[in-house]
């Protein structure tokens, strides 16, 4: 009888020692997958996956995503300035979390207002290039996991590259280069203040505004970003 008992508790504590290895396995997989991603360039996002997933799952075989990585200095230096103008003005000081940001949303929430992110450049990242989309509380904390990840293990200049290839431009656009050739059929490196301005412009929702064609809304927000580009000096990845 107490063999047998011994046999039936030894799969639960195998099970057991398993499930206490899992949190040191997610940690040695995020680890090795933010090291490795310093030096390598991702041939796509965790949203660009889901992205095309979705349209194959729906039946749509003939869409796709457009993308094409480029160096940080094979794009023109007005485009990350624009992205940091717009999205992280304190993207050169803060350690990936914005905290006088985040009590500004917060406070601005809990007024009733419009709801407010407070996200930077570096939780950005964390966020569409290993994690998938929607909101929840664990999806968040994974979130600043890897937003610790990358700011430990990249510099600055690693960060906003890897923002400036990976962001959504349009519906389906990845990157300075794909949304240079689909909004303005140049490369990358050509990019002008104004069309950088723009590009930055529509981020808060790309499948909605159109860089190309600018509506009153993205005119507006390009021309001050635009302003708020000559305030960003160089340093810190910012080029």
């Amino acid at each position: 009888m107490q063999a047998v008992q011994v046999n039936k508790r030894a799969p639960r504590r195998r099970l057991l020692r398993w499930l206490m290895l899992l949190p040191l396995l997610g940690v040695l997989v995020s680890v090795s997958q933010v090291v490795l991603l310093r030096v390598v360039d991702p041939p796509f996002s965790a949203f660009m996956a889901e992205r095309q997933m979705s349209a194959w799952a729906s039946g749509d075989w003939t869409w796709g995503v457009a993308y094409d990585w480029r160096d940080l200095d094979a794009i023109a230096p007005s485009l990350p300035r624009a992205l940091v103008a717009a999205e992280d003005q304190n993207f050169p000081i803060h350690n990936g979390f914005d905290l006088k940001a985040i009590e500004k949303a917060r406070a601005s929430n809990a007024r009733g207002h419009k709801v407010r992110g407070a996200s930077t450049i570096s939780q950005q990242v964390a966020k569409n290039l290993f994690l998938w989309s929607g909101r929840s509380w664990v999806r968040k904390g994974i979130e600043a996991w890897y937003t610790v990840l990358i700011e430990a293990f990249w510099p600055k200049h690693r960060i906003l590259e890897m923002y400036t290839n990976i962001a959504e431009f349009g519906d389906g656009v990845y990157g300075a280069q794909a949304a240079s050739r689909r909004f303005f059929g140049k490369d990358a490196s050509q990019l002008t203040p104004a069309q950088s301005a723009r590009l930055a412009a529509v981020l808060p929702s790309p499948r909605r505004y159109d860089a190309g064609r600018p509506g009153p809304y993205v005119q507006r927000r390009s021309n001050g970003i635009q302003r708020q580009m000559r305030h960003i000096g160089p340093g810190a990845g910012v080029p």
